[in-house]
């Protein structure tokens, strides 16, 4: 198995499977750990998101002239599930602790 770099994540959304498609909504990215300027946009510097919903992924757009880039790749909608439910797992232990004092 390889891996690649993916967007950075500063908000978590949802994902919902729709039939055939997959939405995916709410969530924020940031840019990739090489920060390459491949990801923003000429004119105005600033990012966008590229949403496959037949093909369930989330990443960012790419402005090189053929439209792809080898920075990094998109987050696809089960590693985006797989983090909600790690968060919630996580979220559910920090409830179970007990306060100090």
């Amino acid at each position: 198995m390889t891996y690649r770099q993916k967007p950075s994540i500063f908000q978590l959304g949802k994902v919902h499977e729709n039939g055939p498609s997959v939405i995916v909504s709410g969530w924020g990215l940031g840019m990739c750990a090489a920060s390459c300027r491949c990801h923003r946009n000429p004119a105005d510097g600033q990012l966008a998101l590229a949403e496959d919903q037949a093909g369930g992924s989330l990443g960012l757009r790419s402005f090189t002239d053929s439209g792809t880039c080898d920075c990094c790749e998109a987050w696809t909608s089960a590693e985006l599930a797989a983090i909600l439910r790690d968060v919630a797992v996580v979220e559910a232990l920090e409830c179970q602790e007990p306060l100090a004092g």
